[in-house]
């Protein structure tokens, strides 16, 4: 079986840059937004593409300025909740994509909700560290 790379340009259109999108949106468990310098992108939620011609607007600020942006956008389908977006950076350090996360763990403060409870961050602690394996 010959295995084919993945190139990404500017010009990469929505279903070019799915595998990348849906592989981030593995690891983190998150809604995942991708779009290309110059065409719209995808939306993925809950292990589907829900779009593939998407944009928001956090994902044109962050390629406008070529940076990351942190940020609870005012429009689009994420609207009210925080958002994360990044660029991808060629060679010469100029994005020609930009990819975001849709944050909903952080509209919750952990502090204000757990802090009465100090036993079950403990509890959450231990099961994390009993996940993680050394190397």
């Amino acid at each position: 079986m010959e295995y084919l790379g993945i190139t990404i340009t500017a010009d990469s259109t929505s279903k070019e840059i799915v595998p990348i999108a849906k592989a981030i949106h593995e690891l983190l468990g998150l809604p995942i937004t991708m779009r290309t310098l110059n065409n719209l992108g995808v939306r993925i939620e809950k292990g589907k593409v829900l779009d593939y011609e998407y944009s928001g607007p956090a994902l044109e600020k962050a390629l406008e300025t070529n940076s990351t942006i942190r940020s609870i956008p005012r429009t689009g389908d994420y609207s009210g909740i925080p958002v994360v977006v990044t660029t991808i950076k060629n060679e010469d350090g100029y994005g020609i994509a930009a990819i975001g996360i849709v944050d909903v763990v952080g509209t919750v403060d952990l502090g204000v909700a757990f802090g009465d409870y100090p036993e079950i961050v403990n509890q959450v602690s231990e099961i994390l560290k009993s996940r993680v394996s050394t190397p």
